[in-house]
């Protein structure tokens, strides 16, 4: 019986499934965070839709997110389709590729170097370092994973195309190169590693020039790659100026963190999900320093390449493959991400698996392995929900101010109000002017404000209210809201201009209009108010206060009989309103309608409203006629 291609390297898959498997499965445990999952799949209708014609067609070619990677969402539609908004599901599914992607990286790196266990030593590393567990944890980074284990498989079949030659095999490759790019454009650097991977350890023969060529098509694939991201990135304006951080800012922060990765890949703690980019640019010595050490391990790398090319070859596939995510060409406001180590580490750990002595590489790599798993394991409780998930960066970063405004909007769904605020003003005390920090303190107080007005706490109601408005002056609502606490503090004037100042800004709040038409009922101007009423029910038709008021407009201005209808439609919404069968009464009385009107006290008293007693006894004295 033939063996089969992989036989002889079964246990090492085996090991390092389970291992990598059981290290990060309490990720399933988890649930969604409110940081991009809602964007990306729970409150995204195109993916939680599941695999449909439409949502494919969608895929390639929205700009969502800031991002164009088309299998990256359907991979997302997918999840919706067999696991529905379950948060475990999606976990698996990002937890099985990045086990995937640890056995195929060792299966190509064994495979090209012919070192099996030096390769399982790379794939176990990579497998349980805590760096990895963003990329995995976090749902909406599954474009992490999916587009390296393309990458895995392109490689695979690059290698086996360099042994053997053939446009089957090139195709292939290119084929799985692309669908790595439609991941993730994270990528584009995979021809330039290919070029690393023809020197060491593919050893190939063939001229520069011959080896070039054969990467144009791929290069021009890269080329496609990145302006589609340039122009997803454009059309959510993700893309940060060089009036808002100049390009020697840029370059500063690109020298320090090639070596806070560095660092970040040595000693993994500490690790957080956002690390804010300064504000006020890199200390000059900090850079420089970090320059000269950069320069003196690329110069002791090249200098080394003859007797130790996987030193060169290693340290080059670092450089190489962060370039796209080094923040020359800066999207949002991080310094640097845990999840961008997910490729580029592989080149370190190439460089020093292959460095080791080999009496050492095996009780090395297991005690690394063994301090990586302890840390992943822990790390993976941090992403366990937005208010873990936030709090742990905020202890472990300096003026985080992406931590606390994100804090902010977990606390705010979890009713917190007050906690939210705290951390929307810290926001905000880092970073005065931040947009969305502004939008979200402007938010949560008027939450709070809706709150205390329903506890019936009206001044500080009205105090969270006009706080929220400093910052967001235009929210109609806020504006309507203020107009009915001043109201109920019999401050007319101030409420009127509340009011007005609502619907000018939106015509289709009915809760001004309501507030608006009370005000004027009040002051006697009872055709201006019946308007109001008539346009609060005309744009919230269920609105029961509407309604009733509506009604009573009409039977002081002697039109009972839409008077009556109004009501009719108020106790079809709240079936037992003791007022609006009050109020009924008094209309069916104004046209004689006495036993009906009877009938309507009867219904009041029973709901327990006080009817006037002189109108009841007038019609006690009718029906008795």
């Amino acid at each position: 019986m033939p063996k089969l291609p992989f036989t002889g390297k079964l246990k090492h898959i085996v090991l390092l499934a389970a291992v990598v498997f059981l290290c990060l499965s309490p990720t399933l445990r988890n649930g969604f965070t409110g940081y991009d999952d809602p964007e990306y799949v729970t409150e995204n209708p195109h993916v939680a839709g599941g695999l449909t014609a439409q949502n494919i067609v969608w895929a390639f070619t929205a700009a969502h997110s800031s991002n164009w990677h088309p299998l990256t969402w359907l991979s997302h539609a997918l999840d919706c389709e067999l696991f529905g908004l379950a948060p475990a599901g999606h976990h698996l599914t990002s937890l099985l590729i990045h086990v995937a992607n640890t056995v195929l990286l060792f299966l190509w790196l064994s495979g090209a170097t012919g070192s099996p266990t030096r390769a399982a030593a790379v794939a176990l590393i990579f497998g349980v370092h805590p760096a990895h567990v963003e990329s995995v944890a976090w749902v909406a980074e599954r474009k992490d994973v999916l587009s390296t284990m393309f990458g895995m498989l392109a490689l695979i079949a690059y290698t086996s195309y360099s042994r053997r030659p053939g446009t089957g095999r090139y195709c292939l490759m290119a084929a799985l190169f692309a669908a790595a790019l439609l991941s993730k454009p994270m990528l584009v650097t995979l021809p330039l590693l290919m070029l690393l991977l023809d020197w060491w350890p593919l050893a190939r023969k063939e001229s520069p020039r011959r080896l070039i060529l054969e990467k144009l098509p791929l290069l021009a694939l890269s080329g496609l790659a990145a302006a589609a991201a340039v122009w997803a990135q454009r059309q959510n304006a993700s893309m940060a100026g060089l009036d808002q951080l100049p390009l020697s800012w840029r370059l500063s922060n690109a020298a320090v963190s090639y070596i806070r990765y560095l660092a970040k890949m040595a000693w993994p703690t500490k690790l957080a999900v956002f690390y804010p980019f300064p504000l006020h640019g890199t200390p000059a010595w900090q850079a420089a320093g970090c320059l000269l050490l950069l320069a003196a391990i690329s110069w002791t790398a090249f200098a080394v390449r003859s007797r130790s090319p996987w030193l060169a070859v290693g340290w080059a596939w670092y450089v190489v493959s962060l370039l796209p995510v080094i923040g020359i060409v800066q999207v949002g406001m991080q310094a640097m991400a845990d999840r961008y180590l997910y490729l580029p580490m592989i080149g370190l750990l190439i460089a020093l698996a292959w460095s080791c002595e080999a009496r050492f590489l095996v009780p090395a790599t297991a005690l690394v392995a063994a301090a990586c798993g302890v840390l992943s394991w822990r790390q993976v409780h941090y992403w366990q929900d937005g208010v873990a998930l936030f709090t742990h960066a905020i202890a472990f970063t300096e003026d985080n101010y992406t931590a606390h405004n994100n804090l902010g909007v977990e606390l705010d769904r979890r009713g917190r109000f007050d906690e939210a605020l705290a951390e929307y003003r810290e926001t905000l005390r880092i970073k005065p002017g931040d947009r969305h920090g502004e939008e979200n303190y402007a938010q949560a107080n008027f939450a709070r404000g809706e709150r205390l007005m329903g506890q019936g706490a009206l001044r500080e109601a009205l105090a969270s209210f006009q706080e929220g408005l400093r910052y967001r002056p235009r929210n109609a609502l806020a504006h309507a809201d203020a107009g009915l606490v001043l109201t109920q503090q019999q401050d007319s004037n101030a409420a009127m201009a509340e009011l007005r100042r609502a619907l000018e800004l939106d015509p289709t709040v009915a809760r001004a209009h309501l507030g608006l038409g009370a005000l004027l009922a009040r002051s006697g101007q009872t055709e201006q108010a019946g308007q109001q009423f008539d346009e609060a029910v005309h744009y919230d038709p269920a609105n029961v206060e509407a309604r009733f008021d509506l009604g009573l407009v009409r039977a002081a201005s002697g039109r009972n009989l839409e008077a009556i209808e109004s009501f009719d439609v108020a106790l079809r919404l709240r079936p037992g309103f003791g007022e609006a069968h009050a109020a009924r009464a008094g209309a069916l009385a104004a046209m004689a309608r006495y036993e009906e009107a009877w009938s309507e006290v009867q219904a009041a008293k029973a709901a327990h409203v006080e009817v006037d007693a002189a109108f009841a006894a007038r019609l006690a004295a009718h029906i008795k006629r």
